[in-house]
């Protein structure tokens, strides 16, 4: 395996990253772009593309935004409501795991926003059989979740008859470079099945552990071609459009909507994923031990190449943060009914053997790390800034629990915590 000699990712990346002959990597090289393109025309792209799908007569909606308590949503929203005047409906799929500051970010995106929307919550029985499912084929406990969100705005823009779906980054761009933002990719079923769901449609799960069927797949079936082409159905990305800066957005939507953040476990970054009690932390150990990397190094790649973390400073944010045990875990085998024995099984079967191998005493340990001395000389690192700490906001109170998952919450902020009256 080869590392890139800039950021941290290396050729065992699941989306396939490539690295040239000067030892950078396709993600690295794409990035690049964001300071090379000029971004006005880019936007003025955008702009004349909403404008072909805005609804003249004022009964329908102009476009749908698939929408969360966590990410990029309320940037999102207020990009496309308040500066582009777009008439949008939000929509939700509820991934189960939630917590009370993800319920209170989304009711505060309802609100602050007054957009209408639609929310799925599929029966929890069905959830819970198709986890098992897809934790013993694929090792995933997060396949219910990435096949609900990027389905159910599909499904809805069917049903509804709305064109227009406009989600954030796209993956393949920001991360790995798969794609130059002037390709201005959309969203294809291929993409969502072979990366997303990581090679799995909901047809694909029926029968063998689970004995799945119809009953517990069918909300997750994509629409098929001919609905899509007699609606004319595209999912395009912001990213292409708008020089895409997650932290920059986040800081901005806390200032301006009091965007919530939190500490999550196994990363610096507290504005992405705190909507989820699962996704930095077992579903990362899960990523960890199948890929051999966390989501701190996503996190990490993303501020070295936008020259807020040196590669030193992010070697050690990684090494730290991907050394700490999940603090949910309790959480999840309580809700899924397995036992930790089970789990620890589960676990030690799948860990990738070209990534882990056992020591003498039978620990799992890395084959191969990241190493200091591969660090690129080139002005794009010399000229980093030291790295800032990510903001804490003030934490609000509910009345939704922060001891299990919220499968439906008020989201109501009752009072502000001393800390923030203190500001």
């Amino acid at each position: 395996m080869t590392f890139c000699k800039r950021c941290l990712y290396g050729t065992d990346h699941p989306l396939n990253l490539t690295i040239n002959s000067r030892g950078l990597c396709s993600g690295c090289l794409v990035h690049e772009e964001k300071d090379a393109l000029d971004w006005e025309p880019r936007e003025e792209i955008l702009k004349n593309l909403l404008a072909q799908y805005r609804c003249r007569n004022g009964k329908n909606y102009d476009c749908i935004i698939p929408v969360s308590g966590g990410r990029d949503s309320h940037f999102i929203v207020h990009l496309i409501k308040n500066k582009f005047k777009m008439n949008p409906l939000l929509v939700s799929y509820n991934k189960q795991y939630n917590t009370d500051v993800g319920i209170r970010n989304l009711a505060n995106l309802r609100i602050k926003f007054n957009c209408d929307i639609i929310s799925k919550t599929v029966n929890p029985v069905s959830v819970k059989s198709i986890t098992r499912e897809t934790l013993h084929r694929i090792g995933s406990l997060y396949w219910h979740c990435l096949a609900g969100e990027t389905v159910f705005p599909v499904q809805t823009a069917v049903n509804l008859k709305i064109p227009l779906i406009i989600w954030g980054a796209h993956q393949g761009i920001d991360q790995v470079g798969m794609f130059s933002h002037l390709d201005e990719v959309e969203m294809t079923r291929k993409y969502r099945k072979e990366h997303d769901l990581m090679g799995f449609e909901a047809e694909d799960l029926y029968g063998e552990l689970e004995n799945l069927n119809e009953d517990h797949l069918h909300p997750f079936y994509y629409p098929d071609d001919y609905q899509l082409q007699s609606v004319g159905v595209r999912g395009i990305y912001l990213n292409n459009y708008i020089r895409w800066d997650s932290r920059a957005q986040h800081e901005e939507m806390i200032s301006l909507y009091k965007y919530e953040t939190a500490n999550i476990t196994r990363s610096f970054d507290k504005y992405n994923d705190v909507d989820s009690y699962v996704y930095s932390d077992l579903h990362d150990i899960l990523k960890n031990i199948k890929h051999g990397y966390s989501k701190v190094v996503d996190h990490a790649c993303r501020e070295i190449r936008l020259r807020r973390m040196s590669r030193e400073e992010a070697l050690k944010l990684v090494e730290f943060y991907s050394s700490q045990p999940p603090k949910h875990v309790d959480l999840f085998l309580k809700w899924l009914g397995m036992s930790p024995s089970g789990l620890k099984y589960l676990l030690d079967e799948l860990h990738n053997p070209n990534i882990w191998e056992r020591d003498d005493n039978w620990n799992w340990q890395r084959r191969l790390e990241v190493t200091e001395h591969l660090a690129d000389n080139c002005d794009r690192l010399k000229n980093c800034v030291p790295f800032k700490p990510f903001l804490e906001t003030p934490t609000y109170q509910s009345t939704d629990s922060t001891e299990s998952y919220i499968l439906i919450g008020k989201g109501n902020r009752l009072k502000k915590s001393e800390s923030e009256e203190r500001n």
